[in-house]
């Protein structure tokens, strides 16, 4: 089973573009989903996270994601704690999915894939991207957030011109028709690639 790494900035369109994959077939893992999941159910989770950030980390029993988007985003050492604590959950949770699912390859889409290494355990990445002012409108329409918060999840990524000298293929999000038509034209080329290496 191959793992295609799906990867973009905050706003690129990599979930849109995932959404795209999994109507041609293609099982798809949003890893930012199944960490919050996981930041829910996993109980060794939870104390790690009230540990580091106490008690308000977690609000009825669910992650308080305001609170600790809050104080991860303005604080890149807390970040990097966070992200220690989730992503091996996230790693061993996505392995037992792969190991369930069936086809070529599976998607595995992710915001900090390169940030975390995450790429180097994938056949292949994309990288959606898209212009700077697009993905600040997209963010403050879907979230109803501040450009100024925004900006400051944007400096905890990687640029897109990092990203680039990374990336297998690299994938302009800006109008939703276009986009459709090149994934399928990916998936295609894709399929050839790893049924005939």
């Amino acid at each position: 089973m191959k793992i295609v790494g799906l990867t973009g900035g905050i706003g690129s369109g990599k979930t849109t573009v995932a959404k795209f994959f999994s109507e041609l077939g293609i099982p798809v893992y949003i890893a930012d989903i199944e960490a919050r999941n996981l930041s829910n159910s996993s109980e060794s989770i939870r104390q790690k996270m009230v540990a580091l950030l106490g008690e308000n980390a977690y609000s009825n029993g669910t992650l308080n994601r305001k609170f600790v988007a809050e104080r991860i985003f303005s604080d890149p050492l807390l970040l990097n704690s966070v992200n220690s604590i989730i992503h091996p959950e996230v790693d061993k949770h996505f392995k037992n999915w792969v190991s369930r699912q069936k086809g070529v390859y599976v998607i595995k889409e992710a915001a900090i894939l390169f940030e975390n290494g995450g790429h180097k355990k994938c056949d292949l990445v994309i990288l959606v991207t898209a212009p700077k002012d697009i993905r600040i409108a997209r963010v403050k329409a879907r979230d109803k957030t501040a450009a100024s918060e925004i900006e400051k999840r944007m400096d905890n990524q990687w640029s897109d011109e990092k990203k680039e000298k990374l990336a297998d293929i690299i994938l302009p999000n800006i109008t939703l028709e276009i986009t459709r038509r090149k994934v399928h034209q990916i998936h295609t080329k894709l399929l050839g690639h790893f049924q005939n290496p």
